[in-house]
């Protein structure tokens, strides 16, 4: 059984290294962004209030966001584990999936962070932009998306790493091989 996060700056492989960790692992993986849709389709109290803030444009408030996530990890397809995709993203959210965990009585296994460097980040996804031809994602907003994951993302790293259950993989490489290094490292047999 394994409870585990990942987290990963933007254009790091987390979405498709998510997948490949669920599938491996036999755990479902969950995002929050796929928590925000479900609710929202099935018309939730929850999701009828997220929606209010999705279509004004604006952030769903950590209070909806805290109670949907705890509704989620009481859903009987976790009880064998889960990856979690999104969150948390702040400290306070830290402090709320800790106590969403242990009010269930289990705690987190480990979280994985990719690790790329920020160069090679802009680059991939400035790619990607064109592949896609998506003319939003201009060098300075991808740049922008960098700073906020730093900003925001640091203090939730560095409390996981000050609990012990903080492992670094380098997300740059082929996909099979990133996928090698995360599962090695998820088994304790290596990190970065």
């Amino acid at each position: 059984m394994t409870r585990m996060l990942i987290i990963g700056p933007p254009g790091s492989g987390k979405g498709t290294q998510a997948e490949r960790v669920s599938a491996g692992m036999g755990i479902v993986a969950i995002s929050t962004g796929d928590i925000f849709r479900a609710n929202v389709k099935g018309e939730t109290p929850l999701g009828l209030e997220a929606k209010k803030f999705m279509d004004a444009g604006d952030f769903v408030p950590d209070s909806v966001t805290n109670k949907m996530v705890r509704d989620r990890l009481q859903q009987p397809d976790v009880a064998e584990g889960f990856l979690l995709d999104g969150y948390p993203r702040t400290t306070a959210q830290v402090d709320e999936l800790a106590d969403i965990l242990t009010s269930n009585g289990q705690e987190l296994d480990v979280v994985l962070q990719l690790t790329a460097d920020d160069e090679e980040l802009v680059k991939r996804l400035l790619g990607r932009a064109a592949d896609l031809g998506r003319s939003d994602d201009n060098e300075t907003v991808i740049r922008h998306r960098l700073d906020l994951y730093h900003e925001q993302t640091e203090p939730v790293v560095a409390r996981y790493a000050d609990a012990g259950v903080l492992v670094q993989v380098d997300g740059i490489g082929a996909i099979d091989e990133v996928t090698e290094r995360v599962m090695a490292a998820i088994k304790g047999e290596s990190a970065l």
